[in-house]
């Protein structure tokens, strides 16, 4: 089959329109105007990721986070960055980025976490276009905040969870109302607040922007970005039922690298 087929099918689900402005997105290395046998879907494009692809005779990678980010200056070998587009050109392997846009679309990442967190009853943070947005928040059954935080630690099978609070009497509250925005979503926590939320789940969150959350009466969990990784399993079963709808001659994986660069002791 053809990978812009594939892509085709991918978009008519998650439209690449959907993406925040200035986003990275679409096709961002090769061609998809050639013949596919294997698909992989991974969250990151890193020298593992890239390894993995070569060693199953992968030809098109479909990823959340662009490997592209930033302007190209060179092409020069002796850089490790450059060595792995380099390598994704020698062995004619195409990368499609699917970013903000799969944590906007409905049935999209965020909403397969509020589902595994049981989070119901829910809308999105932020408008981005007409009856869409970024995030999520909904309700929970009631909880105090430690419970919940056990649970989401649990759920998403960290080693660590940051907890964002001050005192003791924190972990005791009740809560029921929860927002969740994947990846690094610090700047929505006014939204969070504004709808509502007890708690506001995200990553990367800043030491100055944790307090600032307290001051303004809300506790917040940092799970990491790595959670993101569900996006492989959910993109690799979503192409497995479009596979078996449309007769592809197609093979999906999964890839099993671990590009997460942050371990705790």
């Amino acid at each position: 089959m053809q990978a812009s087929e594939l892509i085709n099918r991918y978009e008519a689900y998650c439209p690449q329109e959907f993406s925040m402005e200035g986003d990275s997105r679409g096709l961002q290395i090769g061609t998809l105007d050639k013949d596919i046998q294997k698909v992989m879907v991974a969250l990151d494009i890193r020298e593992e990721t890239v390894v993995e692809a070569i060693e199953n005779d992968v030809d098109l990678i479909i990823v959340k986070h662009a490997p592209i980010f930033r302007p190209i200056k060179d092409l020069v070998a002796s850089r490790p960055q450059n060595q792995i587009y380099i390598n994704l050109i020698k062995h004619d392997i195409a990368v499609y980025v699917s970013h903000t846009n799969i944590d906007i679309v409905e049935n999209g990442l965020n909403d397969w976490f509020c589902q595994k967190l049981g989070i119901e009853d829910t809308t999105y943070l932020q408008e981005t276009g007409p009856e869409r947005g970024i995030g999520r928040i909904g309700n929970i059954q009631s909880q105090t905040f430690e419970e919940f935080a056990k649970r989401v630690k649990e759920v998403f099978d960290l080693d660590s969870l940051r907890m964002v609070y001050y005192q003791d009497s924190d972990l005791r509250k009740q809560i029921s109302r929860v927002a969740i925005c994947g990846g690094s979503g610090q700047s929505f926590y006014p939204d969070a607040l504004a709808k509502g939320a007890d708690v506001y789940i995200t990553g990367d969150i800043y030491y100055h922007t944790a307090q600032d959350m307290l001051s303004d009466g809300l506790l917040a969990l940092d799970p990491g970005h790595y959670i993101e990784v569900l996006f492989i399993e959910k993109i690799a079963a979503l192409l497995n039922e479009w596979k078996k709808e449309n007769a592809w001659a197609l093979e999906v994986i999964a890839s099993q690298a671990s590009t997460n660069p942050f371990h705790h002791i």
